[in-house]
């Protein structure tokens, strides 16, 4: 089974207007530490087309939500959206080792769950860059600096493996590399003609949802002028030419 290339993404030639909530969340994921005095929040939304009682009635029902928490006047990322930011931050700087042939096979061998915990763990495997090669066998190439959570140990079994056959054409089997790139490739076009600063917020958080999908492959794997790198790049920029102009701290 392919990994998905994000909708967002490939809609990027139309994005939809970012919601009061979209932007309070953009500019959080962004800041490091992600909270901020809602007094900042309203100078900084306003030119995103947010009002001020807009802002506060967005804020309200992101605090009941479980989105944002509030303290003394100062809203911050709840546990599970900074979860989120650190697999953000994640997309945005992949840790990865050089790639000496192996690949990293994780089967599934825990039975009896329902559809939604099935569900949940197909979408945990697939936020750590893993494809499904089959039903209950996911691989990838063994180039990424990280662990397995500990958590998967009574859900999935860890093996390097070695499979027989070209890397290239099991790299293809198993992400949609060319579409892939085209809908990045989008993005940058759509970034580099974006001036507006709703517009530019709406194209960036689109690349950072587009980069939650990339596979980081080795470079042996990717395909020519592969675009991943400079999609990071321009996020980058864009990171912290946000923090420049509103006074958001972007260092991580």
């Amino acid at each position: 089974m392919r990994m998905n290339v994000s909708a967002e993404a490939g809609e990027a030639a139309g994005l939809r207007p970012l919601s009061a909530r979209s932007v309070v969340l953009s500019l959080l994921l962004g800041a490091h530490p992600p909270e901020l005095p809602v007094k900042d929040l309203v100078r900084l939304v306003e030119p995103f087309g947010v009002g001020g009682s807009t802002l506060r009635a967005a804020l309200s029902r992101m605090v009941a939500a479980g989105d944002l928490r509030r303290t003394d006047g100062v809203y911050g990322l709840s546990d599970r959206l900074l979860a989120r930011q650190r697999r953000q931050d994640e997309a945005l700087h992949p840790r990865t080792r050089a790639w000496n042939g192996d690949w990293q096979m994780v089967v599934i061998t825990a039975t009896g769950r329902g559809p939604a915990e099935r569900a949940d763990l197909r979408a945990r495997l697939g936020a750590l860059r893993l494809a499904e090669l089959r039903e209950g066998v996911w691989l990838r190439p063994a180039n990424l600096a990280r662990p397995l959570p500990d958590d998967l140990a009574r859900l999935a079994e860890s093996y390097t493996a070695h499979p027989d056959g070209s890397p290239h054409d099991l790299a293809a089997r198993l992400w949609p590399l060319a579409a892939w790139a085209t809908a990045a490739r989008t993005l940058l076009a759509r970034a580099a003609g974006a001036h507006h600063p709703a517009d530019r917020l709406a194209t960036f958080a689109a690349a950072v949802r587009h980069l939650l999908t990339d596979p980081v492959l080795p470079p042996a794997l990717l395909p020519p002028d592969w675009p991943g790198e400079a999609l990071r790049s321009a996020y980058a920029g864009y990171e912290e030419e946000l923090a420049a102009s509103v006074g958001l701290r972007g260092d991580h």
